[in-house]
Formats: structure tokens, C-alpha cells, sequence
């Protein structure tokens, strides 16, 4: 499958929220967006800010590592947050259903999508988040078909 790449780097925990912001505006339905990173790069900050600026009332937000999967309702897009640190392999994620929420009707984001790399579908956005430094981040943006290309050259173009 061929791809296409970008590299941001964000100097600051505001600038983290202003990328979520740009991403939280673009996305629709059926849109899948995997997140990678050491612990404290940044993943969970980011998909808060996505779920805010979606409209996501603050409250909703939570951390779904325990429970795999939560949605978020109320917002511009309906979304579910997903989390695969605890999962061992792709046949444990099919046995949580979640399976069946990829291309449906929210928008997908999902921390440590390396656990389970078989869950992303064709066509998604992948954000590999590094630390740069000590309040720097890298963010390597990798879009996965026409969709994923899409998203990437919108929020490159957009700085």
C-alpha cells in the first residue's frame, strides 16, 4: 500500500492542541486515525484535544484502557476512542468487537495501534508521536490511501 508522509514538530502542549484542532475539523465518519508513542509523547493529550475541539464535552473524555473502547457522543462527528495497550494480538481485539465499529458511522482513534497493527483498515492516518526534546514533540504524519493522503496534505497544508 503506498503512502504518503509529512514531520511536524510541536514546541509546546498548545501547539499539540492546535494540531488535534486542525485534525478534530477534518474528520467524518468512517475515518480511522492510529497513534503511537512512548509513554508521555503526547498520544492521549492529542485525542483529548481532538475530542474537545469536536465539540466533545470535557467530562466525557476518559482514558479507555481498560475498558479498550469508548464513544463520545454530542460532538461536530460522533467518535470512539480506543486504546490497545493491554491487547496481545489481533484475535483478543476481534473478541471486543471493536471490529465492527472500523468504517461505521464515528471517526476512529486509536492509541498504540502497533499492539494490533491488522485493526487499522485501508485507508487511515497514522500519527507516530516522539519526544524532541523537553516539552518538544515530533509527530510523524503517514496517510494510507487516497483518504489518509488526503488528511495528511490537509493538515500540512494548514500550518
Amino acid at each position: 500500500m503506498e503512502a504518503v508522509s509529512a514531520t511536524l514538530r510541536f514546541s509546546s502542549p498548545a501547539q499539540t492542541r492546535a494540531f488535534g484542532a486542525r485534525l478534530a475539523a477534518l474528520l467524518r465518519p468512517g475515518d480511522f486515525v492510529g497513534l503511537q508513542g512512548d509513554l508521555g509523547a503526547g498520544k492521549t493529550l492529542l485525542v483529548r484535544s481532538i475530542a474537545e475541539a469536536a465539540g466533545v464535552a470535557p467530562e466525557q473524555i476518559a482514558s479507555p484502557t481498560f475498558a479498550i473502547v469508548h464513544p463520545y457522543t454530542g460532538g461536530r462527528v460522533p467518535l470512539h476512542h480506543a486504546d490497545l495497550y493491554r491487547l496481545a494480538d489481533y484475535d483478543e481485539l476481534y473478541a471486543t468487537g471493536f471490529l465492527d465499529l472500523v468504517g461505521g458511522d464515528s471517526a476512529m482513534l486509536v492509541e498504540w495501534i502497533d499492539n494490533v497493527p491488522d485493526a487499522a483498515p485501508r485507508e487511515w492516518l497514522r500519527i507516530d508521536l516522539a519526544h524532541a526534546g523537553p516539552r518538544t514533540r515530533e509527530a510523524k504524519l503517514t496517510g494510507y490511501g487516497a483518504r489518509g493522503a488526503e488528511l495528511v496534505q490537509a493538515l500540512t497544508e494548514a500550518r
